[in-house]
């Protein structure tokens, strides 16, 4: 029934298990949409909220940040997007009383799931220092006690402002121009763990840090390939785009460790083929590939391209690139066995994946965590980079790269300055255009701000969205770190596991949300986002907010600033919380590509952002050129008897929001504590189909890390590799397991031994 929360946290180790599918969506997928959607908003609520979503009148879904097309379908959505929509327009209400109810020490101990289920929170509530229960307190006081805690640091470095990726281009403007006005570069954020890796490496090979793709290029490309990713869950929408470049003669590979139903077949359920029909058929080559394997994958297709008489597009390399020779040199002495030994493949699989890319003089390569999250992945994406530079595939209509974000509006907060290392040239604007001296020194990076936590080095801890707890890895080092800081806040809409691991003193401040009327003395407003393609378009919410106590995200900002920072500051904070056109006007004088901000996100769908490497074959780097990379072959090493775990999301999930407990394409139901095993290498360990298991995990200086209590799944991934949800295996990643060059958490690559286990008392 609409509005009415669990009440009992349900048994999560106990699944049902069938077979996994071999198609996405179809009517199946609307009707968990419809569904899903019903049980939290209602009938006519959801009817009238699923029709604005992603529209150019309307709002940008809350989920995930794929671009929309021009032309948009009345249900631009996708399931999980209704169902992250339904969970930000849900009639569930956290109120005073709940928290009344239910200490934290009841709520620690209550799952994810459970929290989120319990609807939006509603007054910002406040935990006292030696208090165990969360009371209601007012604006005023909560920005107080804030401006206090600031305000007795001994340095601004003290301070931890994090953001998530779902915080609007204005409110992210504004909380790094608060924060670099309080005096510090502290600001962390989601890509710190998800794609900074592909930052990095594309700033160093290219110029720009972003995909260089546009959505119609991926409509003339001649080949796709895409890469440690599972749109079917994770990107829904994708695969529209993907079955609308195979029928106009694309070819797709992809390259996985686990067979994805989405990238199988995929029924659209926008048109009567997918609903009624067989679908679409999208992979046309399936490299299943061992984890961590892709480096040396592309580095023999290259050799091999090298190789080739003709392959190379030798104009394009002489007049745009840099550092071919020693790019060259390497590349041909890639080995077949050790590529062999790194990938699983097969000597017939990578010779069929070099002819489809030898046939193609339009390649584009997609890619998201399965490459980011390694200890290795930034040399992994430049060797990417480097095969598309030997074709001559970027900035060529239907090529190039197209790293595939995550949340929402996770890439334009980078764009807004919601960065621990801002580019001097940023900092200079800022400078220019407010009036005061940006700190200059780099701040910290998700890692090392739970370092700094851990260390007494860091004592206040700002979140403006997100779920910092269980989104980070070691789960029991980070709860320790976090309690250790004298305040907590959490900026929010829903209750999460990040709310009850505090502080001394915590701080919940309930927000807006995407799908709710943003009413301020300058009239209603609306936001922008910018999705994993450059585009940059409005967003207006349409529903009435989930209670009169709630603020908007740019309101809290610049209600903080104005507490904290008072006479000294000369910024126009409450202008810009009156008008966010007033902010959107000192952005356009910021942030290069935004002149005339207003007036062009005034027009319907939004406008493109200028990509230097795509638009016009410029790349804006050290050598002025687009660069070759030449860096050794990594791959894992796992020792005898040991398999290599990847952390995944179910298809009831998002990031660590927990919409249900299904994973209906792997077949897995009613439970998430599952390791999904090659049924071989199950029988290799002596474990059954069905057994229990503890995943342990084993480092180099000799420590353990252990999750226990998980139902072994008998499933077709590749041979020595696991997978296994998050956040319950975050526990077994070290703060200190980082990728090389971006500090990213390397949570796809976690060495573990399968220790037998009875099964967990409780289950059935």
């Amino acid at each position: 029934m609409a509005g009415t929360p669990p009440t009992g946290d349900p048994v999560q180790d106990a699944p049902d298990v069938g077979a996994p599918r071999h198609a996405a969506a179809g009517l199946p997928a609307v009707a968990h949409s419809l569904r899903a959607a019903q049980r939290q908003m209602g009938v006519r609520r959801t009817a009238l909220t699923l029709l604005k979503v992603n529209q150019k009148d309307g709002f940008d879904c809350p989920g995930c940040a794929w671009p929309e097309p021009e032309k948009r379908h009345t249900a631009e959505f996708c399931e999980n997007g209704a169902k992250a929509v339904a969970e930000e327009a849900t009639l569930r209400r956290v109120t005073p009383d709940f928290f009344a109810a239910h200490s934290v020490p009841d709520l620690a101990g209550r799952s994810g799931y459970w929290l989120g289920q319990q609807g939006r929170l509603t007054r910002p509530m406040y935990l006292p220092e030696g208090a165990d229960h969360y009371e209601p307190v007012t604006w005023d006081r909560a920005f107080d006690i804030i401006a206090g805690e600031l305000r007795a640091l001994d340095s601004p470095d003290e301070a931890v402002f994090y953001t998530s990726g779902r915080t609007s281009n204005e409110a992210a403007f504004l909380y790094q121009l608060f924060a670099r006005e309080f005096g510090t570069n502290n600001l962390p954020d989601c890509s710190n763990m998800c794609h900074e890796s592909s930052g990095s490496a594309l700033t160093d090979t290219l110029g720009v840090g972003k995909g260089s793709v546009l959505l119609e290029d991926l409509y003339k490309a001649d080949l796709i390939i895409v890469a440690g990713q599972n749109p079917g869950t994770n990107h829904p929408r994708m695969l529209s785009a993907l079955e609308k470049a195979k029928r106009g003669g694309t070819r797709i590979i992809t390259v996985n460790p686990l067979p994805e139903a989405g990238l199988e077949r995929f029924k659209n359920p926008q048109n009567a083929r997918g609903l009624a029909g067989a679908g679409t058929s999208l992979t046309d080559l399936f490299l299943q590939i061992r984890l961590g394997g892709d480096q040396a994958l592309f580095r023999l297709l290259n050799r091999l391209v090298l190789e080739t008489e003709g392959a190379v597009d030798t104009d394009f390399v002489r007049e745009h690139t840099h550092g071919f020779e020693e790019f060259a040199a390497l590349a041909r002495t890639a080995d077949w066995d050790e590529t062999l030994r790194a990938t699983g493949l097969t000597r017939e699989e990578i010779h069929a994946a070099l002819r489809m890319v030898l046939a193609s003089r339009r390649t584009v390569v997609c890619w998201a965590m399965g490459l980011t999250q390694h200890k290795h992945a930034v040399v992994t994406i430049k060797e990417i980079v480097n095969l598309l530079l030997l074709r001559g595939d970027i900035g060529r209509p239907g090529a190039g790269v197209c790293p595939v974000r995550g949340h929402s509006n996770v890439q334009g907060d980078r764009t807004m300055g919601i960065f621990e290392r801002p580019a001097p040239a940023f900092l200079d604007a800022l400078e220019r255009e407010f009036g005061f001296a940006p700190p200059r020194e780099h701040g910290l990076d998700v890692v090392r701000a739970i370092r700094a936590l851990r260390d007494g080095r860091a004592k206040v801890f700002l979140a403006m969205g997100g779920n910092f707890v269980s989104a980070t890895p070691d789960t029991d080092v980070t709860e320790a770190a976090v309690r250790r800081a004298r305040l907590t806040v959490h900026v929010s809409t829903k209750l999460n596991r990040s709310h009850v691991i505090t502080g001394a003193r915590a701080l919940i401040l309930p927000t807006l949300g995407r799908t709710e009327r943003d009413r301020q003395r300058g009239g209603d407003q609306f936001v922008t986002v910018e999705d994993s393609m450059g585009m940059v378009h409005a967003s207006r919410g349409r529903l009435e907010p989930a209670s009169p106590h709630l603020l908007s995200e740019p309101a809290i900002v610049c209600r903080l600033a104005r507490a904290v920072l008072g006479d000294t500051s000369a910024t126009p904070w409450e202008r810009f919380e009156e008008d966010y056109g007033a902010v959107r006007d000192r952005i356009a004088r910021v942030v290069p590509g935004f002149e005339d901000f207003n007036a062009r996100v005034a027009r319907p769908g939004g406008f493109t952002l200028p990509h230097a490497p795509r638009d016009s074959r410029t790349f804006p780097t050290t050598t002025g050129k687009a660069n070759f990379t030449a860096a050794s072959v990594e791959f894992p090493d796992v020792p005898e008897g040991r398999l290599l775990l990847q952390t995944l999301r179910s298809h009831d999930q998002y990031n660590t929001t927990i919409y249900g407990l299904d994973d209906r394409y792997r077949g897995i139901r009613n439970g998430r504590r599952v390791v999904l095993l090659h049924p071989d290498d199950a029988r290799d360990h002596g474990l059954a189909d069905g057994s229990y298991a503890d995943l342990v995990g084993e480092w180099t200086d000799g420590t353990e890390r252990r999750a226990p209590g998980f139902r072994v799944v008998h499933y077709p991934t590749a041979r020595g590799c696991a997978a296994a949800y998050y956040p319950e295996t975050n526990v077994l990643v070290p703060l200190d397991h980082t990728a090389d060059g971006s500090n990213t958490p390397a949570s796809k690559s976690v060495v573990i031994r399968l220790e037998p286990t009875e099964r967990p008392s409780g289950t059935t």
